[in-house]
């Protein structure tokens, strides 16, 4: 029996109302913990709009929603929280920002010292990776999976993997003990659908 749980994340860019449809059908297929708006490339305004027609979609199938990178925009915006990396707003002021309700992930790559530091200071999660090639961002970073191991024996605070996962390689990780798995590429571009991925990896998570 594994407590791994899925954590979708957005393609780098979206058509809000086909991604909207694309979204449902992914909820649809499992259990979904949470899903991440990452639109780097997105003006405010831009994700104000995905915001609006997105996040009442993840929230009726209880699935959190939260944004990347962009604490003032979430609190604008109300959405559940913010993942932000380590050259985003700082941690401490993040939390002051959306209080102490939201949920707050935090970037550590493959540094042991920089996820205990996000751990001492509070966050929600932190995010180790990435473990596997990725199209999705370039990858600066790759972690081994005994990382997630040594995390979940050592701590009490969440950890999610990222990079590069699919319905094929994440085997590993669940049995690392990986809390969230997170996933863009390896559910939107999946050959027989988003509902499908969603389908075989929370099976596997079973």
């Amino acid at each position: 029996m594994s407590d791994t749980r899925l954590y979708l994340i957005s393609p780098p860019e979206i058509n809000i109302d086909e991604f909207a449809s694309q979204l449902t059908e992914a909820l649809d297929g499992g259990d979904v913990a949470c899903f991440q708006l990452r639109l780097k490339e997105a003006s405010d305004a831009e994700i104000s709009a995905a915001t609006e027609k997105l996040m009442p979609i993840c929230h009726a199938k209880d699935v959190a929603f939260v944004l990347n990178d962009k604490p003032d925009l979430a609190k604008q915006l109300g959405t559940d929280g913010v993942h932000i990396g380590q050259d985003d707003m700082p941690y401490a002021e993040a939390r002051s920002l959306l209080g102490a309700d939201a949920i707050i992930g935090v970037t550590c790559h493959d540094s042991r010292h920089l996820a205990m530091v996000a751990g001492e200071q509070g966050a929600d999660y932190v995010a180790f990776g990435a473990f596997f090639a990725t199209d999705t961002k370039e990858t600066k970073h790759t972690a081994e999976v005994d990382l997630v191991s040594w995390w979940v024996e050592l701590m009490e605070i969440p950890v999610v993997a990222i990079g590069g996962i699919t319905v094929d390689n994440c085997d590993a990780l669940i049995t690392a003990g990986a809390d969230f798995l997170a996933i863009s590429g390896g559910v939107w571009s999946y050959a027989d659908g988003p509902k499908e991925a969603v389908r075989l990896i929370t099976e596997k998570c079973a």
